[in-house]
């Protein structure tokens, strides 16, 4: 008897997409090189989690340029020309730099809407409720700006 449907959607919870994340790709990574061997096939796999890590595979005895290379002469495009991997590798460390300062103002706006606080310390609840109290503080100022210049009118 198998496992039932999961409905596919965006895991909400953090902790539990990061962790299924890691099982999902430890899974493709198994199935791809099981692939790789079984059919003598030239596979290449690149993944980012939501953290920026990179994950990636390519099948022995291919390296990752290899199998990009044939992907672009069998398709006509280009991702990587060639001689320019050290600028691709700065791209993929400056992507990865992005994905992680992405995901740290995404964690910023997160707990200034009260979402995944559950594990801040005693000190980052206070310095978040400094933070909030500055930000009201402001509005309430902007408000009264513009009730004043609401009579005016």
């Amino acid at each position: 008897m198998g496992r039932g449907k999961i409905e596919i959607k965006r895991i909400e919870n953090t902790t539990t997409r990061q962790v299924t994340f890691s099982k999902r790709r430890n899974g493709l990574l198994k199935k791809t090189n099981e692939l790789s061997v079984l059919c003598d096939a030239q596979i290449g796999l690149i993944a980012f989690s939501n953290t920026g890590k990179l994950s990636h595979y390519s099948s022995h005895p291919y390296r990752m340029d290899q199998i990009i290379e044939n992907y672009q002469r069998s398709t006509g495009t280009h991702i990587m020309h060639h001689g320019h991997a050290h600028d691709q590798e700065d791209l993929l460390t400056e992507m990865a730099m992005l994905r992680r300062q992405n995901l740290s103002l995404e964690m910023g706006i997160q707990r200034y809407l009260g979402e995944g606080i559950a594990f801040l310390q005693y000190e980052e609840l206070t310095k978040l409720e400094g933070e909030l109290q500055s930000s009201v503080a402001r509005v309430r100022k902007r408000q009264e700006k513009d009730s004043m210049l609401i009579k005016f009118v």
